[in-house]
């Protein structure tokens, strides 16, 4: 099913119709119901129709019922309807890794717990929809954890000349121990464009010391707080330290420079980037040092190659001057979003953000969240603040901030007031950090600017706001560097997400739930195996098998199996296999794929989501296709669309007539051992229940009042293999 919500309305009651005709057309008054719509059925029928007994008396097989967990919860009336007529129920959305995941990956699972125990109690079933889907996910989580990671400039001055050091000559720098050698290497730094320093200790290294490079002096300002920093890996697990020249009262080993509470200057070091950083204060150096100098000492082990990223080497004087002025008094956000404000989109969220991924830097952010958008009226949602004073005609201003977005978005800046205003070109945000700059010339008067969000719906982060005429002195903060992942570090990100996922679904649900669609719609239409680039711009789409190939499904069946009970039920499950057979022939062979690596696939479902002008003919060619397969076979989502939400009585009875041949197929061409049973897809054809699937249709079994249709009388005869009404004793009411 391609959309993520099924909402019924509240119910009131649920009312058999009189045979009083007039008693008839009041109630289609009355406001408590609402409307009827449609054409009202001849009343001997209707009659007919309420003297069935509930649906589930009539079946063999498990009949379930696709359903919204919030609705089924908080109405009695619509709960009624469901623990009477059904066997087995599925949550059509609450269920999902979107409705269930957090931002950090973490799984709530209060809701969905409630809804167990509740209809455990009724005596009904849960079957678990669905564990891997491509829809209805967490996207904003997924793409995060594998987005490129970017490290923030150095908020000081980089006091460290490192010109010698890219450029391959180590002019100023001591090779004092080279071991196997110390050298610059082009393309092998954290991007794939920076250079490293590569260091490579010898084959009888054993004291740090042994493999060592030494920095040219560094100046001291008296009463400077400094940082030495870098990025560092190895070939095979190594060890490295930093000591000091005589101009520190410790040099080595009498300060834990690396603050691991051990008393050692050591740091380890793995095949993955990890940063190394040393605060130095006042107090560190002895009275009247000018300079300092610092070693990289990578000796303790022999035959280990580190690289060092030539980018990320810095000696930052934290008390320099860190740039132009800010005409903007606020503009990281650490102390909350004071001197910010909202203007125009009342509805604007506007709220400090934190945690890892929603701050750039420091400990705080912007958040600000357009709930609606209007095309490209920008203007719409609007954070403004004021400059620390007004721009002056003629002098150029530079703007600059970072901001990321939880989905694909946009913003431009504005100044004000609107008199004078300027206007920045529309900018792209995606999830990852983004650095954006605008120059502009002042046409005077200006006395602040904003951030426009109108023009796409969503959650943004802004961090580091800057704006300045850039006359201060000052190096300024260095700019950020963004690694981009790897092909391999993703696969192993988002395996890990899957295994994490299902683990944690499967155990947490291992005595309440014991059947579930495992992979939910892994075909194209013309039976291939979707690879990730359908090109879906939805913002909870996902694609599993982008980053896991064709196996993931073989992964996915294998950690339900591992994690769940032997003799759980899983299944597989898509769309569309009755209209394109190649569709249904793909999705078989497919299985036979999954279980050819050691996975075991115990169902097939199709979903079913027909109209009256569905192929007959194609689906009994489906049922026979499906049944060969010797799998348990499943209508997972069944329901027979009209075109209109005001069905003719004619159009009624062809949807009766619909359903009762899809299920007199199943049962006919489905051996009895492979049935597992009937889904019907939602309860009634409120517009409600309908508002993301199917809108203003009728598909379903109760009309928008909860009144049995005719189709309540085709699926309860095709479920009895008989027309059940032909035993009714007494005289119905004539027309």
């Amino acid at each position: 099913m391609k959309y993520k919500y099924i909402i019924p309305i509240i119910a009131t009651s649920l009312m058999i119709l009189s045979s009083c005709d007039d008693n008839l057309m009041e109630w289609g008054k009355d406001p408590e119901h609402g409307e009827i719509t449609g054409a009202e059925l001849p009343l001997a029928l209707v009659e007919k129709i309420s003297r069935y007994e509930p649906l589930k008396v009539y079946s063999d097989f498990s009949l379930g019922n696709g359903i919204g967990i919030s609705l089924y919860m908080s109405d009695a009336a619509y709960r009624k309807i469901v623990n009477e007529n059904f066997d087995e129920v599925t949550p059509g959305y609450e269920m999902k890794h979107g409705a269930m995941v957090n931002a950090k990956g973490e799984i709530n699972f209060t809701n969905v717990d409630a809804f167990i125990a509740a209809t455990k109690s009724a005596g009904l079933k849960v079957f678990g929809h669905t564990l891997i889907w491509h829809s209805n996910q967490n996207a904003s989580y997924l793409n995060g954890i594998i987005a490129p990671t970017v490290i923030p400039g150095s908020s000081g001055t980089n006091v460290l000349d490192l010109t010698p050091i890219k450029s391959g000559t180590f002019t100023g720098w001591a090779r004092n121990n080279p071991g196997k050698g110390i050298t610059t290497v082009a393309n092998s730094g954290l991007t794939s464009t920076s250079s490293a320093i590569q260091l490579a200790s010898s084959a009888t290294s054993s004291a740090a010391y042994n493999l060592q490079l030494t920095s040219p002096n560094v100046p001291i300002v008296t009463g400077h707080n400094y940082e030495v920093s870098f990025y560092i890996k190895s070939d095979v697990a190594g060890k490295g330290r930093i000591s000091f020249n005589a101009s520190l009262n410790s040099q080595y080993p009498y300060k834990d420079w690396m603050n691991t509470g051990t008393g050692t200057e050591a740091f380890t070091t793995t095949s993955s980037w990890q940063q190394v950083k040393i605060k130095l204060a006042p107090g560190d150096f002895k009275t009247g040092s000018t300079t300092f100098q610092f070693n990289l000492d990578l000796g303790y082990l022999p035959n280990v190659t580190y690289l060092i990223d030539a980018n990320t080497l810095a000696v930052v004087d934290l008390d320099a001057a860190t740039g132009p002025v800010n005409l903007v008094s606020n503009g990281t956000f650490n102390s909350g979003i004071t001197g910010w404000s909202r203007a125009n989109g009342a509805a604007d969220a506007l709220s400090a953000g934190t945690g890892a991924a929603n701050v750039y830097e420091g400990t705080g952010s912007m958040k600000v969240v357009n709930a609606t958008s209007t095309a490209t009226e920008q203007w719409r949602t609007q954070i403004q603040t004021t400059f620390t004073s007004a721009l002056v005609a003629g002098k150029s201003y530079t703007i600059s901030y970072m901001i990321r977005s939880e989905a694909n978005g946009s913003v431009r800046c504005s100044t004000t007031p609107g008199t004078v205003a300027s206007y920045q070109g529309d900018q792209t945000t995606t999830t990852t950090w983004k650095q954006v700059e605008w120059k502009i010339t002042a046409k005077g008067g200006e006395t602040g600017f904003g951030f426009d969000l109108g023009g796409a719906a969503g959650t943004y982060y802004i961090d580091n706001v800057l704006v300045t005429d850039g006359t201060s002195s000052g190096g300024g903060p260095t700019a950020p560097i963004t690694i981009e992942k790897t092909d391999a570090e993703k696969t192993k990100i988002i395996g890990d997400a899957m295994t994490d996922w299902i683990s944690k679904m499967m155990t947490h649900y291992k005595t309440g739930v014991f059947a579930w669609d495992v992979v939910n719609e892994p075909m194209k239409e013309d039976g291939t195996l979707r690879n990730g680039t359908e090109g879906d711009t939805a913002t909870d789409y996902f694609s599993w098998v982008k980053y896991l190939g064709k196996d993931y499904a073989v992964t996915a069946f294998k950690l339900a199996r591992q994690y769940g009970n032997a003799t759980d039920k899983l299944f597989i499950n898509d769309y569309n296999l009755e209209s394109r057979l190649d569709k249904c022939d793909g999705i078989i062979e497919y299985v036979k794929y999954i279980e050819s690596k050691g996975a075991t696939v115990d169902g097939i479902g199709t979903q079913m989501h027909i109209g009256l002008t569905t192929d007959k003919d194609k689906i009994v060619q489906m049922f026979q296709k499906l049944a060969a397969s010797g799998k348990l076979i499943k209508i997972s989502e069944l329901d027979i669309r009209l075109g209109t939400a005001t069905p003719t009585v004619a159009q009624q009875a062809s949807q009766a007539e619909m359903y009762q041949y899809v299920i007199d197929m199943y049962k006919k061409y489905i051996p009895v051992p492979q049935q597992y049973g009937i889904t019907i897809w939602g309860v009634s054809d409120n517009a409600k229940e309908h508002e993301y699937w199917l809108p203003n249709e009728s598909p379903n079994l109760w009309d928008a009042n909860y009144v049995r249709k005719h189709a309540y009388k085709g699926t309860a005869d095709g479920l009895a293999g008989k027309d059940v009404s032909l035993g009714f004793s007494g005289e119905l009411v004539k027309p």
